[in-house]
């Protein structure tokens, strides 16, 4: 009876093997193409690394199961490289402020918000002082100090003995990418190493941004083809003793759309659909596609607020800009009819300029260029999260960065507000033009 309770204890959950999840979910996790190996051997070089892939493709999950100590600083819309470093600097309890920063230069203060960012900043100050062959500062003195490079904020990183991460790094705007990159050549001088995340559609983006950067960077990218996602599946269902039918699997590796994400929430709420919550004690089979059915429908409506605060946010924003054409809302309109192909592949200006020009003709191709670069502000909250589109300006394509939409839109039947907002645009100028054909009259 005991050895029965502490087996029954023992069985595996469902959210244990598949799901969304802060940590690694080792019984449903797959090594494609041998990354883990791959980084593995790049951290162990002199060289930053830059992980680039499609949102919830498992940049984070490859991430930590080969970095186990890090400084992780998720940027936002507007963020600069200086915010990177507070934000990373706070973590270790060291408070940083900025009074002069060009891209050349740098100055202002450090001050421990702590015991060990205290100890942190003596740390850094010794190994300068070293450096430079100026006598050691005492302790004391190094809990406030003042700073006229970077090279003290790299020594303060090295020394926490953690490697910085930079995550969501498509969140920056195009010119503080430059920036950025800029600056982590001047970290990789100081031997400060960094991993950076993100989305982007140029491959090596950001030695294209800063040419120094060649040989002093290296980009992993992450694509899943279908035979992973399969294994996804099958390795997780094995742990689970689930065994789900080809023709699910097939149903759900198309819907996800290479989002592995969106994968394991699909196969999670299949499982509970079909009222299984824990390992089983031998093969089950799932073939009733009704399951199916059911889970994405579940999953496609717990979207629906995800996406329809994401309209109110854009059509808000809309509405704020005076613009006779109505060109915000017809780019808009553009790139949500754009088919799934083109936004896993990106949609190219002229596309977009095509489409939008056909039913106004009045649009002009700059005009819509210089929206796209500030479409990525139409769509944020107030944290400055929640991208779903973002315009890439060195190569001239709006990337999807959040593929669920394109899942959501398949089971979801949508009237997005700036059909309304072309509708008004188009009124509005109906209307002047019969005022100016009365004033002639």
């Amino acid at each position: 009876m005991r050895g029965f309770f502490i087996e029954k204890i023992m069985k595996k959950k469902t959210h244990d093997v598949f799901g969304i999840s802060n940590e690694v979910l080792e019984d449903s996790y797959i090594d494609r193409g041998s990354l883990d190996n791959e980084l593995k051997k790049l951290l162990k070089r002199r060289v930053h690394v830059a992980i680039r892939g499609p949102s919830k493709s498992g940049k984070s999950w490859l991430r930590q199961r080969a970095i186990e100590n890090s400084i992780t600083v998720q940027c936002r819309l507007g963020f600069t490289a200086t915010d990177i470093y507070k934000s990373a600097l706070a973590e270790l309890g060291v408070k940083l402020i900025v009074t002069e920063q060009t891209k050349a230069h740098f100055k202002g203060k450090v001050e421990a918000s702590g015991e060990f960012g205290s100890n942190l900043i003596a740390k850094a100050a010794a190994k300068l002082s070293s450096e430079t062959g100026l006598e050691k500062q005492t302790s004391t003195q190094a809990v406030g100090r003042d700073i006229t490079d970077l090279k003290f904020i790299a020594n303060l990183i090295i020394e926490s003995g953690k490697r910085l991460v930079i995550e969501d790094l498509h969140y920056l705007s195009a010119d503080e990418r430059v920036h950025l990159a800029y600056e982590l050549k001047t970290l990789w001088d100081y031997g400060c190493f960094v991993i950076v995340v993100g989305v982007w559609g140029q491959a090596n983006m950001l030695i294209h941004c800063n040419q120094d950067l060649s040989g002093r960077l290296e980009e992993i990218s992450i694509e899943w083809v279908p035979d992973d996602l399969r294994a996804v599946i099958e390795k997780g269902g094995s742990a689970l003793k689930v065994q789900i039918s080809r023709d699910i699997q097939n149903k759900t590796i198309l819907d996800c759309f290479g989002n592995v994400g969106l994968l394991q929430r699909l196969v999670l709420k299949l499982l509970d659909e079909a009222e299984i919550e824990e390992e089983q004690d031998s093969t089950l089979q799932i073939s009733n596609n009704y399951f199916y059915d059911s889970s994405a429908m579940i999953v496609a409506d717990q979207l629906n607020g995800v996406y329809q605060k994401f309209a109110e946010r854009v059509a808000s924003g809309i509405r704020k800009r005076s613009d006779a054409t109505g060109i915000y809302a017809h780019a808009m309109a553009s790139i949500m009819e754009a088919d799934d192909r083109k936004h896993l592949n990106g949609i190219p200006l002229d596309e977009i300029y095509t489409s939008s020009s056909k039913r106004q003709p009045r649009i002009q191709k700059p005009n819509l260029k210089s929206i796209l670069k500030k479409i990525d502000g139409l769509q944020v909250d107030s944290d400055g999260r929640g991208l779903v589109v973002t315009y890439d300006e060195s190569e001239e394509k709006v990337l999807n960065v959040d593929r669920q939409l394109l899942f959501y839109r398949k089971y979801i039947t949508v009237a997005w507000p700036w059909e309304e907002l072309i509708k008004e645009a188009e009124e509005k100028d109906s209307q002047h033009k019969l005022y100016l054909v009365i004033a002639d009259d």
